[in-house]
């Protein structure tokens, strides 16, 4: 357990350090708030707004002031689902390097099983993720306080701790496995910028997935980054949400929620919250499994 303890901080400091790696896996959300604060967030505020004003009795200030926060709850969710994605890629990156640079067989050599070592890389990345997204989560919510919204209750915030602990496993897993494969730090870098580009689209950021086509939104749900900011989503907007369509037909909220992705539909059924968490879970058990096959035929391999 010791080695295991050195190893993971080991792997932990030489992410903190580069600070390219650092920069890169927040790259996403840094376009995401941009994007969102200069043209996806107004439009998508003016758009509830308008939907809104078409009800008789409504307060047009409030329900644009309610809408913007219902945008920024929903963003952030976002944000939080791709930075598991992003800040694990980063993380993991030192493990390519070991490779490439051949400290990874001086590791090898040392007294530590190669399932500690596996297992050190693995941590790493999650726990990373979990600081970073954790980090997001209170720096965002300050800022939605002091735009008028109200505190995340208790329940809320165990809800998201035990949701960024989840998303960040499976795609730890996902990376550690693609990293066991990758052999250079150029198809690493070129990875990454492909995973950097297409997380936001795939968690239904830039556009909502109600707004795209039945071709693309089914594609979307046979990733698992849709599921996670789903689940974030759900969340993340459940109070706002009730505020800004309340005095509404519930039909008209329940239209918004499948619209802007938070309420996920296959085969016309909704995907239950435990049938996300459980996607994301096996997403990440399958890939570590994978990871460990791939571990031992190298093990085999080397002898």
């Amino acid at each position: 357990m010791e080695q295991l303890k050195i190893f993971t901080g080991r792997n932990l400091r030489l992410y903190l350090r580069d600070q390219g790696a650092v920069c890169f896996s927040l790259l996403s959300m840094i376009i995401v708030m941009v994007l969102m604060a200069l043209f996806l967030g107004d439009s998508q505020a003016k758009a509830i707004t308008e939907l809104l004003g078409k009800f008789p009795g409504r307060n047009a200030a409030e329900d644009q002031t309610n809408a913007h926060l219902l945008v920024l709850c929903w963003t952030a969710a976002g944000i939080l689902s791709i930075n598991a994605v992003t800040v694990t890629l980063a993380t993991l990156s030192s493990m390519v390097r070991d490779k490439v640079t051949g400290r990874m067989h001086a590791i090898y050599t040392a007294p530590v099983s190669r399932l500690t070592i596996a297992s050190g890389y693995v941590l790493a990345a999650w726990a990373a993720s979990v600081f970073i997204c954790v980090l997001t989560l209170f720096i965002t919510e300050i800022y939605g306080v002091a735009r008028g919204l109200e505190w995340f209750s208790f329940t809320a915030h165990l809800q998201l701790f035990g949701m960024i602990m989840v998303n960040s496993f499976a795609y730890a897993a996902l990376m550690y496995t693609a990293a066991v494969l990758i052999r250079s730090e150029g198809a690493w870098s070129g990875m990454g910028t492909i995973v950097g580009t297409l997380a936001g689209f795939l968690g239904g950021i830039y556009l909502p997935v109600g707004e795209l086509s039945h071709g693309v939104a089914a594609f979307m749900k046979c990733t698992p980054i849709i599921y996670g900011s789903a689940l974030f989503r759900d969340i993340m907007t459940k109070d706002i949400l009730d505020i800004t369509f309340s005095g509404v037909p519930e039909d008209v909220a329940d239209t918004y929620r499948e619209i802007a992705g938070i309420d996920l539909y296959i085969l016309e059924k909704q995907v239950s919250a435990a049938t996300s968490l459980a996607i994301l879970l096996i997403f990440g058990l399958i890939f570590l499994m994978i990871g460990v096959a791939v571990l031992r035929h190298e093990k085999c391999s080397d002898r």
